[in-house]
């Protein structure tokens, strides 16, 4: 069985496209990068065709995770029935996909910090307008979260050894 995840956060310039990245790198060294589809989203339209901002790209480059590639798309209605999981990076932009899914979609809606996170987070928070430090706690609270994801879909849906 092949999961498809999808990450949002609202530009899909500097926290979604840094999850998928984390979430290919992590499913590369465990062996699962053909078991797992990846993507990233955004729910506003601001930066569509657009690479992730210039300061994502160098904070995960120095975890050696490349996400220069990525270029920034609008969630789509009929994201919710083609993935598994739609993974929000904050509150509000959960709220805006609870809003836009469609009823009987197959898609389970959820914060990506629900799979795990660092203590006094509940939100992976924007570091669009902060320094390099912001992309660093996203990083950090990104990996602890992507690492509880993929415990989930390996006992849950993968059925693969761990």
């Amino acid at each position: 069985m092949t999961a498809k995840v999808l990450m949002v956060c609202l530009g899909n310039i500097c926290r979604s496209p840094t999850a998928e990245g984390v979430l290919r790198a992590e499913l590369a060294k465990r062996g699962l990068a053909d078991r797992v589809e990846v993507d990233s989203a955004g729910t506003a339209a601001w930066h569509v065709g657009k690479n992730p901002d210039s300061r994502s790209i160098a904070h995960a480059k120095k975890r050696a995770v490349d996400i220069s590639s990525c270029k920034a798309r609008q969630v789509l209605s009929d994201d919710f029935h083609v993935f598994d999981y739609v993974l929000a990076m904050d509150n509000a932009n959960l709220q805006a996909l609870a809003q836009l899914q469609p009823a009987h979609s197959k898609a389970t809606l959820a914060s990506l910090l629900s799979f795990g996170s660092l203590p006094g987070y509940t939100e992976v928070p924007d570091p669009y307008y902060g320094d390099g430090a912001g992309f660093e706690t996203v990083l950090n609270l990104i990996e602890v979260a992507v690492n509880g994801l993929i415990d989930h879909l390996v006992a849950h849906n993968l059925r693969l050894p761990q």
